[in-house]
């Protein structure tokens, strides 16, 4: 074991990414933070650090246990990261809230940034435990959607 290793070898290893080359990648387009900032993929991660991954909508937490220079079995993993993701994010992942159209009508064009802040504000809005019935009413309003995009 090495006394540090490069950031997108070790995700890479403890199978955070298939490839070394999807880690690099998101490394490259700032989908992964060591103490809260962009980290390049040739940055050495060391024992204790916490490692932040954005996969989609959901940004998973590691802290680092141990280090390896090469791909481990699923079942070592846990020995060599401690995954900090809270339950939260990983509900993201069963919600079918985030498949929410927003209806625009033909022909207005790309959003202005007004109406892109309104969208986002929708959408923190929404609460990713609820289902897609119990979509508040302003937003329901706000956006046009009627009882058959819901």
């Amino acid at each position: 074991m090495a006394a540090a290793e490069r950031i997108d070898k070790y995700l890479w290893a403890i199978r955070v990414f298939k490839t070394r080359t999807e880690a690099t990648e998101a490394c490259k387009g700032g989908k992964v933070k060591v103490a809260g900032s962009n980290v390049k993929p040739s940055r050495d991660v060391k024992v204790g650090e916490t490692i932040e991954v954005r996969k989609g909508a959901v940004v998973y937490t590691y802290r680092v246990k141990a280090l390896v220079d090469k791909r481990v079995g699923a079942k070592i993993v846990p020995d060599l990261a401690e995954n900090l993701t809270p339950q939260s994010e990983l509900d993201k992942l069963k919600s079918p809230v985030e498949t929410f159209f927003l209806k625009r009508d033909r022909g207005t064009g790309r959003p202005t940034k007004k109406d892109r802040r309104s969208m986002e504000d929708a959408w923190d809005q929404l609460d990713y435990n609820n289902v897609i019935e119990e979509i508040p009413d302003d937003i329901i309003e706000r956006f046009g959607l009627s009882d058959v995009d819901l």
